[in-house]
């Protein structure tokens, strides 16, 4: 990957607080909503209810579609990733709280609701394996495409 290119790819994803996932449901259908993450390099960590059914959906498969997208005025401006992966679930304990810590770090109020509030919540890696990377300032629709 060219160093400009990853340089992007990580100033979109430290510059942006949410991305929308999608996971795959029991009956086939996407299902699409939206979380805050934190990032280290291009792994992406997000929480989620340990029973929720986005946590149901990963049990049963890996694949994840991830959008994030900068805030824009115009359409010259849209910068954002379209990223292809697998979300694994966090258990190993070093990770886990190497993770939480970037979470904390990133969103500081989520000390309000700890520890009683966040006893049910998992934390997933995401591993990108395709990213397209959307630059309009290059032009109406200009995509880069990255196979990790």
């Amino acid at each position: 990957m060219r160093p400009a290119l990853k340089q992007e790819i990580l100033s979109i994803l430290d510059d942006a607080n949410d991305m929308t996932i999608a996971t795959v449901r029991e009956d086939g259908f996407p299902q699409a909503t939206t979380v805050s993450y934190a990032n280290n390099g291009l792994t992406i960590y997000f929480g989620c209810a340990e029973h929720s059914q986005k946590a149901q959906n990963l049990a049963r498969d890996s694949k994840v579609s991830l959008m994030v997208s900068l805030p824009y005025t115009s359409w010259n401006d849209i910068r954002a990733l379209s990223i292809g992966g697998r979300a694994e679930r966090v258990t190993d304990p070093q990770e886990v709280a190497q993770a939480s810590q970037l979470m904390f770090e990133r969103f500081p109020e989520i000390a309000r609701y700890a520890p009683a509030e966040l006893d049910d919540i998992v934390l997933f890696r995401v591993t990108p394996e395709v990213i397209s990377v959307l630059d309009y300032r290059k032009g109406f629709g200009h995509s880069d495409l990255v196979k990790l």
